[in-house]
């Protein structure tokens, strides 16, 4: 690298003695500092919009019902669930409405499972386009989010219109105004754990396959499914549930939409302190591999 590096400059030398204007020109496969790589990726912040939305409305150009799917498949996934923990295991024993808890949990935590089991795979899946062009690789990370995130304006609608109209019915109260704070707060969380997954993705090509699993079983000792902290009476396990921001995340938006209270000041700190500190650090880490990311593999 750093005879790349004094030869890329002597280039540059030669043709400044020359008299030619090389002030655009930059080396390629190097990480830049910080603050220029920021600055790099923010510059790109529209098209990043653009392509995303692009590809959320498009994915489902090849399928009879189209579009239609982006409301459909986040119906069936907790009509599913609905059917198997509900009728027929009847965990929904004790509970005042089971199907608003599970409605809430499986819709709210698709995007989250998605940033955990996809993550890994970002990098690969936009091989073509790292070989061909030069931009911040963290374009990728983010575009992959924005997707994500269009989709839940999808899915939201449809989770509301299922805890209205199913039984037992919730009714909409003024605490579900304050939606939209939790969902800038679990987009957050969802970035910061797709930079981490996408490096280590690169990294260890095989994590794809774990996090896949990995993802599944946080979803069932998360309570997305059912209390899981009245099912343990070990303290250790007790406390890692407590510490998990999946766990608080779902007793944000349950709170708001089924007690019709502001949930406690402890499950937004826990929230917002896991989203932002894993955002930051996974920005950091992701970009201290940037000059990795377009080798052949």
């Amino acid at each position: 690298m750093a005879n790349d590096l004094m030869t890329n400059r002597q280039i540059v030398e030669a043709l400044e003695a020359r008299g030619e204007t090389v002030g655009a020109l930059s080396p390629v496969g190097v990480r830049p500092p910080l603050g220029e790589y920021i600055r790099r990726l923010w510059e790109r912040r529209h098209f990043i919009w653009m392509d995303a939305g692009h590809r959320v409305t498009n994915q489902n150009n090849r399928n009879r019902l189209g579009n239609v799917w982006l409301v459909l498949k986040p119906f069936l996934d907790a009509f599913m669930y609905w059917v198997i923990f509900a009728l027929i295991l009847g965990i929904d024993r004790g509970m005042e409405n089971y199907t608003a808890y599970l409605i809430i949990g499986i819709l709210m935590f698709r995007s989250t499972m998605s940033s955990i089991s996809s993550g890994p795979g970002i990098l690969s899946s936009g091989r073509a386009m790292i070989r061909a062009f030069s931009f911040p690789r963290a374009s990728l990370v983010v575009s992959a989010e924005m997707r994500s995130m269009f989709q839940m304006f999808y899915s939201i609608p449809v989770m509301l219109v299922a805890i209205i109209v199913l039984p037992n019915h919730e009714t909409p109260e003024w605490t579900w105004l304050i939606l939209p704070a939790v969902f800038v707060l679990h987009q957050i969380l969802n970035l910061g754990i797709a930079f981490f997954m996408a490096r280590i993705g690169h990294i260890v090509p095989d994590a794809s396959q774990v996090m896949s699993f990995s993802a599944r079983f946080l979803m069932y000792g998360s309570g997305v499914i059912f209390p899981v902290d009245r099912f343990l009476d070990n303290q250790v396990v007790s406390v890692l549930i407590q510490l998990n921001p999946i766990y608080h995340m779902l007793a944000l938006y349950r709170g708001l939409l089924m007690d019709g209270v502001v949930p406690p000041l402890g499950h937004w700190l826990y929230l917002a302190g896991w989203g932002i500190g894993l955002t930051v650090l996974g920005f950091v880490f992701f970009w201290r591999g940037e000059a990795t990311y377009g080798g052949d593999e």
